[in-house]
């Protein structure tokens, strides 16, 4: 294809697996329209940021750093901001920083390429914004993957859970998923162009409804996995309402599926929980964790919890503190509550003030430190197949990952040098809070 040297774009890709899939898929697709793209916002004409609202000043960031490009406007360049701040701030965003000309939402991206034409006959103002009724989906043959050996497929898109907390229902759009076929056959064409890792996406995986009603999530994942060529399988991120039995009947069953659950839990108080609105108890949530507990095959599991929630005591924190130990994560991502637009919890009081917030994270995540102390230990001198994803020359190691998802990082034999996205096994003979190492055997 033969390149428009005006036609360049630069893209920047904030937030979660989910954006950056997305910009994937955007980047493919301007591609596929006649786009090169380049690594420096010096040589783009057109620049773009995706943006993810998330967590507390989100939208500052994205204007500050609009501001920053403004300067930019005198040489001919063109703005876009795409995602979840495009979707949340809408045309606001055109009068806050004038010199945008497109602003997009993420259940808009198929549009793009109507968009950029409208953009190439000089329109000031580009918009796509649908609303959350949207039944569409992202689908494209165009993706950009950025990683050669392990790549990502969206099965579901968009959030009806609403959490209190949560501004996904109103920047993503309602649940819709992919029919099981096109998603099959997504894995197919991965595998052919020697893809061996994929990853299953959704703002809650676990609640995909084949709208062709022929596979059930954990049937989907059992389906993926036996796709040939295609050695490893995982998916995220799972919400507990949905999350049965049958995933971890399918993940005992297809060893191609990754023995590693991300289950966020949030709080290990039922009454926070409820406020929430995360649709299950304490109990109910460790119901979930007993069954992965008594699979035949050891199941890594990992969460997300939030400290600080508006009405949160003292007592409801230790509640969570228990909770950690009580299910021995492999690994927590703690966060401070923060206030997001839209969201319920914004009517709620009693707010905690932002230093107990702090030392709350800091009690949470020293807890979870010692906890994973004392859970690597058991994997000294096990044998585990690592991925291989890259080499520390600095300290000569190679950079590794285990189907449970923990980083392995090893030596490999002098003379021996494993190929990148090459499967090796490796022996652990030292643990860290955050990581293991080892020594690959041959």
């Amino acid at each position: 294809m033969a390149f428009d040297p005006h036609k360049t774009f630069y893209l920047e890709t904030f937030g979660c697996q989910m954006n950056v899939h997305d910009s994937e898929k955007v980047i493919g697709t301007l591609i596929s329209e006649g786009y090169r793209q380049v690594p420096t916002v010096d040589e783009a004409s057109l620049i773009l940021y995706n943006t993810c609202s998330i967590r507390d000043k989100a939208e500052q960031k994205v204007f500050h750093r609009l501001a920053d490009y403004k300067k930019l406007q005198a040489q001919g360049k063109k703005f876009g901001v795409l995602g979840c701040v495009a979707q949340q701030e809408g045309e606001r965003i055109f009068e806050r920083a004038p010199h945008v000309s497109m602003v997009c939402g993420s259940a808009s991206y198929r549009n793009l390429p109507e968009m950029l034409v409208q953009i190439e006959a000089g329109n000031r103002r580009v918009t796509g914004l649908d609303d959350r009724q949207t039944d569409a989906c992202f689908e494209t043959e165009f993706t950009a993957r950025t990683n050669p050996h392990r790549g990502y497929i969206t099965i579901i898109e968009g959030c009806d859970k609403f959490c209190a907390y949560c501004v996904v229902p109103f920047t993503r759009g309602k649940e819709r998923s992919r029919s099981s076929e096109s998603v099959l056959a997504e894995a197919v064409r991965m595998a052919a162009a020697g893809y061996t890792e994929i990853q299953l996406l959704g703002q809650n995986v676990n609640s995909y409804k084949d709208p062709q009603g022929k596979k059930t999530f954990a049937e989907l994942l059992a389906a993926v996995a036996e796709v040939p060529g295609i050695k490893r399988v995982r998916f995220t991120t799972s919400h507990p309402r949905d999350f049965g039995r049958d995933i971890v009947y399918a993940i005992e069953s297809v060893p191609t599926l990754c023995d590693h659950v991300h289950l966020p839990v949030q709080s290990g108080s039922t009454r926070v929980l409820d406020a929430m609105q995360r649709l299950y108890t304490r109990e109910q949530y460790l119901e979930r964790i007993q069954w992965m507990k008594e699979a035949r095959r050891e199941i890594s599991i990992t969460t997300d919890v939030i400290v600080g929630f508006p009405g949160e005591t003292e007592g409801d924190f230790q509640e969570t503190l228990s909770l950690l130990e009580e299910v021995e994560y492999d690994s927590v991502f703690g966060f401070k509550y923060s206030p997001r637009p839209n969201t319920p919890s914004l009517r709620l009081r009693d707010a905690v003030p932002d230093e107990e917030k702090a030392r709350r994270l800091a009690v949470l995540l020293e807890k979870q430190r010692e906890i994973q102390r004392c859970r690597n230990q058991r994997h000294l001198g096990q044998r585990a197949e690592v991925m291989v994803e890259g080499k520390n020359e600095a300290r000569g190691q190679w950079i590794g990952r285990t189907s449970q998802n923990k980083v392995l990082n090893f030596k490999a034999p002098d003379g021996v040098a494993p190929g990148l996205g090459s499967y090796v096994p490796v022996v652990t003979t030292a643990i860290f809070p955050n990581s293991l190492f080892g020594e690959m055997v041959i």
